[in-house]
């Protein structure tokens, strides 16, 4: 039976904690919470075996999991992809690191208003995430849809400067990627990445309109900090997340809207 802790940060929201164990050696991990604090969850009892607490701890931001583990309140976290991690260091100059590529989320297109993007109006308008990297992420994926072409047709940082042709004169709005899902009644089109579509119960293979393939090269990954990559509990985090039956449990529970990445 899992308790549920309430944390007093602007982003965390809840966190799952295993009971516990007389000289269990506790694992913190900081996780958005689809698919990725679901995955944790179900690891934690092969982990109680083991002799290790896993306390997760929830987020519905992408800026205070690589805070915490920064700042070294966590060992780890649980919620980025390549891309996103690789800006954050260069931008805040942080040590953090990648020690495991766990799973792909392909980013999906999504509407309210049309059922295929062949009926987007002239002067439409789509929402996308604002942060670099999500955003330059949307941007590649308007682009393999048709819609829109770019400077430079492979940068995953584009911006809305960077749009070359835009010949359905799309307006695009920048959001937050937590409120993408909120604006599908405003806009034509919403470009969602899977964890809020899933967490907005939208099904990534039956209400996306277009969605990345599977060989998407946003995985998602484990990150540590200099300090804590090296511990026990982290390696045998690493270890639970890489086994068959975290495998076999991603393709049962998503259906391909989550696709395994080792």
């Amino acid at each position: 039976m899992l308790k549920f802790k309430h944390f007093l940060t602007a982003a965390a929201a809840v966190s799952f904690i295993a009971a516990p164990a007389a000289f269990a050696e506790k694992v913190t991990v900081g996780a958005t919470p689809v698919p990725h604090a679901e995955i944790l969850e179900f690891i934690q009892p092969e982990l109680k075996k083991q002799g290790y607490d896993l306390e997760v701890t929830v987020f519905n931001d992408y800026v205070q999991p690589n805070l915490t583990v920064s700042d070294n309140q966590l060992d780890t976290n649980f919620f980025q992809h390549r891309p996103y991690l690789e800006n954050f260091v260069d931008e805040h100059g942080s040590d953090l690191v990648e020690v495991a590529a766990i799973h792909i989320e392909p980013m999906g297109i999504y509407s309210r208003k049309v059922k295929d993007l062949k009926e987007l109006k002239d002067g439409a308008t789509v929402s996308i995430p604002n942060d670099p990297t999500n955003g330059g992420r949307a941007l590649l994926l308007l682009q393999s849809a048709g819609l829109l072409t770019l400077v430079d047709p492979t940068s995953i940082t584009a911006t809305v400067q960077d749009i070359k042709d835009n010949p359905k004169k799309l307006k695009v709005k920048e959001l937050e990627a937590p409120q993408l899902p909120r604006s599908l009644d405003d806009v034509d089109i919403a470009i969602i990445n899977t964890n809020y579509a899933i967490d907005a119960a939208l099904n990534p293979l039956k209400d996306a309109i277009y969605i990345e393939n599977s060989e998407s090269p946003y995985v998602n990954i484990l990150v540590a900090s200099s300090k804590s990559k090296d511990k026990k509990g982290v390696q045998a985090l690493i270890k639970a997340l890489k086994s068959d039956a975290v495998r076999t449990f991603i393709n049962d529970k998503y259906q391909g809207a989550v696709v395994p990445a080792f």
